[in-house]
């Protein structure tokens, strides 16, 4: 460690979360007691909702943009990014303090850790950890969109509408269809309004929808055809598509016991993000437990209640900030020009094309994406 501190303050995880966090505890923590040190499987972070859009469209060249280093968020240089990926956690139950042990062996002990990892992805948004391996990805995607005559999409939440959408910008005669589990689009968490809307902009573009419906395997290259969970043959599928919902990306936390992590994988927090047995670890983002839908929008309130309480722990004081949860919001694309966008406040509303546009569709806030990193 580059750090000239005794002790370290760790913060597992470079994407929206990480490195929010960082940049905040950069500005409040005192250098001469503590190294900030951010591991991220990169050197940089990715604009993971440009991510439908960067594999389907070359001519965006959005691998120049949506990869940003995450060298520029430490203020007056408070802070350093390791390159690294978590593999399990030291620490004993009640007990403060620990270290992270990381894939190559290397062990770095903490006074405080934040686990902000994100979720895990399936098909083009699964961008690889190991960045030799990204722009072949991205191109690789790119091709197979090129080729196909009829892309099913699995999945009917934002990515699988996103990704339609980006596939007829691209390719406005090319059959699309999104098979879906639920009876309409996305979830109910957004209301009817916003899930029925999406359907009819994207139904006028031609995509078409198998709703109750699942695809449990996804064929492999060059297999064309592909029958859903009740039979349903689709004959002439020459590419699926998984846009399935992420995942938590918490392997690594079992190592603190099976009681950290619920079944389904999430980070069991108090309402200080600290987890339950572990007052000098803390988690937020998509990865905690909490009955809310996973968005970076979250964050808006997740990043200042953790870092106000590490650093009242860190300063030996007992953490009082509280998550209360956050109002749903959430805009989605249908390429480049139109969407949908809707908020829980008032008993939920909608906002349409223009709003999409203005917001994400045009440029999927990679711009502002790059500024808040420095760049």
């Amino acid at each position: 460690m580059t750090g000239q501190a005794e002790q370290n303050v760790v913060i597992v995880g470079g994407g929206f979360a990480g490195f929010q966090v960082a940049k905040l505890l950069s500005k409040k923590l005192d250098a001469r007691r503590y190294n900030l040190i951010l591991i991220n499987s990169r050197s940089y972070a990715v604009a993971l909702p440009a991510s439908v859009r960067l594999v389907v469209d070359a001519e965006s060249k959005l691998e120049e943009t949506s990869f940003v280093k995450l060298d520029r968020i430490y203020a007056n240089g408070n802070g350093e990014t390791k390159v690294g990926v978590v593999t399990s956690i030291e620490a004993q139950p009640g007990v403060s303090g620990g270290a992270v042990v990381l894939a190559t062996g290397e062990r770095i002990s903490y006074a405080a850790l934040i686990l902000a990892t994100g979720s895990k992805w399936t098909g083009p948004s699964a961008i690889p950890e190991n960045e030799d391996d990204v722009l072949p990805f991205v191109n690789a995607w790119r091709q197979k969109f090129a080729k196909a005559n009829h892309v099913v999409i699995v999945g009917g939440g934002a990515v699988g509408i996103e990704l339609a959408g980006e596939v007829k910008d691209l390719y406005p005669t090319k059959k699309v269809t999104i098979v879906h589990g639920g009876n309409q689009l996305i979830n109910a968490a957004y209301g009817s309004s916003l899930r029925k809307g999406l359907e009819k902009r994207l139904h006028a573009r031609g995509v078409q929808f198998m709703f109750n419906e699942y695809i449990d395997d996804i064929p492999e290259a060059g297999v064309v055809g592909v029958s859903t969970r009740s039979g349903k043959h689709i004959s002439d599928a020459d590419l699926v598509v998984s846009a399935r919902g992420g995942r938590p990306n918490t392997d690594y936390v079992t190592s603190l016991g099976e009681d950290a992590l619920n079944g389904h994988g999430f980070v069991k927090i108090k309402p200080t993000m600290q987890l339950l047995n572990h007052p000098s670890i803390f988690a937020l983002g998509d990865i905690i437990d909490w009955a809310e839908q996973k968005q970076a929008a979250k964050l808006m309130w997740h990043v200042p209640v953790t870092v106000g309480n590490v650093v009242s722990f860190l300063n030996g004081a007992t953490p009082t900030k509280t998550y209360t949860g956050a109002t749903e919001m959430i805009v989605i694309t249908n390429g480049k020009k139109g969407g949908m966008g809707y908020f829980g406040f008032f008993g939920g509303f909608t906002l349409g094309d223009w709003f999409a546009w203005l917001v994400k569709s045009r440029d999927f806030m990679v711009p502002h994406f790059r500024k808040d990193l420095g760049y």
